[in-house]
């Protein structure tokens, strides 16, 4: 395969990673899935994203975690393009250089990032000129972490989490990620999360989920120990059952200093709060004398959604 590369004329797009501040998951329905009522936060790690017409369709794997990127058509970023390119009647075949600095099945949304930031890079790249809600819209066919990366921010996830809020914050917030390196497949979390409440008796007239107003409140004032206290996942006792170091890492952290500590989605990956940047290296050193991961990274938000860049990073 030849590989292209970065060429003048080529459109780069950076997209955000996620964490979900809470996470709060409704009864099983009877199509299998579950609604959600999640709280969405957009965070500075970031995957690249560049476009450039080509004789084939081809990924081009880059940066921190280029190896676990799929090449192949189940690549998220490819079926975002060839949808773009299908529904406005596009004939051209794309080269896609994915720069990967977002964990790979983490439970942080970096292949929905992939998938949000081709759709606009395709957007842009053949004049299209479609309106964000638009490129929403075809982003949650894709999937529903597909849409936020799109807008950034904190916001508010209802349905499948899919349908999505702007919510009112302020402050900036430190973050340490502890990074597996063994992933969790979003599926056996969710049927070992409906084990568990079948076990415990606890899906029987389960309410609708709801986002906490402890959760609402720790935003709009940017208080960041209030919003540790918050923080929430129920599909964190899926995970750890699954997986019980996670729960000894998420431990280990809160006992190092985090503010709180919580399963990021469905995991692996699990988040700090810190209550600054200087607490974050702090605990990124506690951590990492623990040895109880494979990688941390440090990152703040809320930060910006997906968003055209000059030029991506050599």
């Amino acid at each position: 395969m030849t590989v292209a590369p970065t060429l003048p004329g080529a459109v780069t797009v950076r997209a955000p990673a996620k964490v979900n501040l809470e996470l709060r998951v409704g009864p099983r329905r009877p199509d299998g899935y579950h609604d959600l009522a999640t709280v969405f936060q957009a965070v500075s790690l970031h995957d690249e994203i560049s476009v450039t017409r080509w004789d084939e369709w081809q990924v081009v794997p880059t940066g921190t975690y280029a190896a676990l990127i799929p090449t192949d058509g189940d690549n998220l970023a490819v079926r975002a393009a060839k949808l773009v390119a299908e529904q406005w009647d596009v004939d051209e075949k794309l080269s896609i250089r994915i720069d990967k600095d977002i964990p790979v099945a983490g439970g942080m949304a970096g292949g929905s990032a992939d998938a949000a930031a081709a759709l606009l890079a395709c957007d842009q790249l053949w004049g299209l000129g479609l309106m964000r809600d638009e490129l929403a819209e075809l982003a949650a066919t894709l999937g529903s972490d597909v849409p936020f990366p799109l807008t950034g921010g904190n916001a508010m996830g209802s349905g499948r989490g899919d349908q999505l809020a702007p919510v009112l914050a302020r402050g900036t917030f430190h973050w340490v990620f502890a990074i597996s390196d063994v992933g969790l497949s979003t599926p056996a979390v969710y049927a070992e999360c409906d084990r568990l409440r079948d076990l415990t008796g606890s899906a029987t007239d389960m309410p609708e989920p709801q986002v906490s107003p402890e959760l609402m409140g720790a935003l709009r004032s940017g208080d960041p120990v209030a919003l540790g206290a918050a923080l929430h996942n129920d599909l964190e006792p899926a995970a750890f059952s699954l997986r019980p170091d996670l729960k000894e890492l998420r431990d280990a952290g809160v006992e190092f200093g985090a503010l709180g500590g919580i399963v990021s989605g469905s995991g692996p990956t699990v988040a700090f709060l810190t209550e600054s940047h200087e607490a974050s290296l702090d605990l990124s050193v506690s951590l990492a004398a623990a040895d109880l991961c494979r990688d941390l990274r440090r990152a703040k938000g809320p930060v910006h959604g997906a968003h055209v860049v000059g030029a991506p990073r050599t």
